[in-house]
């Protein structure tokens, strides 16, 4: 005998929700997330405003020889603002980056309350020719900067002087004449540079030296052949030198005290003035 099954009837369909009820249920549950996020931020703004994390000690780091820590605090320190949390890094780096003397400043936070400040000094290496009572100078990379010039014991630091940009150039200049002239025992006290791109050097003894233009590579090989040659000239005359031009083709001009010289770089002549 054959058994059948008895017919299954047939399942009644779900009946999809509306749309402006799934609509509605979106909009719930992003209001509701909303709502958990906006929550969760103001208890961070609470507990980040909470005393405990307001900074407890500022450590100052780095080798101050302008500069005392108290003198750094007085003028960085009713500059900053924030906690832990809060406070800007960037700012307060500019903070202390505007106390004199002070070049760079690296800052970090250190859990739960600490804030470190590593600080790198300006190192003066010359005066900056600008204006009257001016206190510019130039630093180890080249940077102009202003502090006061009476905070420098160094009272040999050599003159610089060129247009807006060129403080690094006239550097650059300075470190690879300053052996050329060590040569004739002689200190550079001012080196400028024209707008013209002209070169111009004071030394200790009292003579001014037109190195004239050209490339650094130029104008080092032609006060090289100089100072090889002078000499003789210093010698001959028994005269100190008092100013020299060496924008000649072939040779430069000097003036001893008392005379006039035309020289050749290989052979020097003089006539008296």
């Amino acid at each position: 005998m054959l058994l059948r099954q008895p017919a299954t009837p047939d399942a009644t369909p779900v009946q999809a929700l509306p749309v402006d009820v799934r609509l509605m249920n979106a909009i719930a549950a992003i209001v509701f997330v909303l709502a958990l996020v906006a929550l969760a931020a103001a208890a961070i703004a609470w507990a980040a405003r909470r005393p405990q994390f307001q900074f407890a000690d500022v450590r100052l780091e780095g080798d101050l020889q302008r500069n005392s820590v108290t003198t750094v605090r007085a003028n960085a320190l009713p500059h900053l603002a924030g906690n832990f949390f809060t406070m800007d890094l960037v700012r307060t780096r500019a903070a202390f980056e505007q106390v004199p003397w002070v070049r760079h400043a690296v800052v970090r936070r250190v859990w739960p309350d600490k804030l470190v400040v590593a600080l790198e000094e300006h190192q003066p290496v010359a005066l900056w020719e600008g204006e009257e009572n001016s206190d510019k100078m130039v630093n180890s990379h080249g940077e102009v900067f202003e502090a006061n010039v009476g905070d420098v014991e160094d009272d040999s630091l050599p003159q610089f002087a060129g247009p807006e940009g060129t403080s690094a150039q006239v550097l650059d200049m300075y470190r690879r004449l300053q052996p050329v002239f060590s040569r004739m025992d002689a200190e550079m006290t001012a080196l400028r540079l024209s707008g013209r791109g002209s070169w111009k050097v004071d030394l200790d003894d009292g003579a001014t030296i037109e190195l004239g233009r050209g490339t650094q590579d130029e104008v080092v090989d032609r006060t090289a052949r100089f100072v090889r040659t002078v000499p003789q000239l210093l010698e001959k005359f028994h005269a100190p030198l008092e100013n020299a031009d060496l924008r000649h083709a072939e040779g430069y001009a000097v003036k001893l005290k008392g005379l006039t010289v035309n020289a050749d770089a290989k052979q020097p002549q003089a006539g008296k003035q």
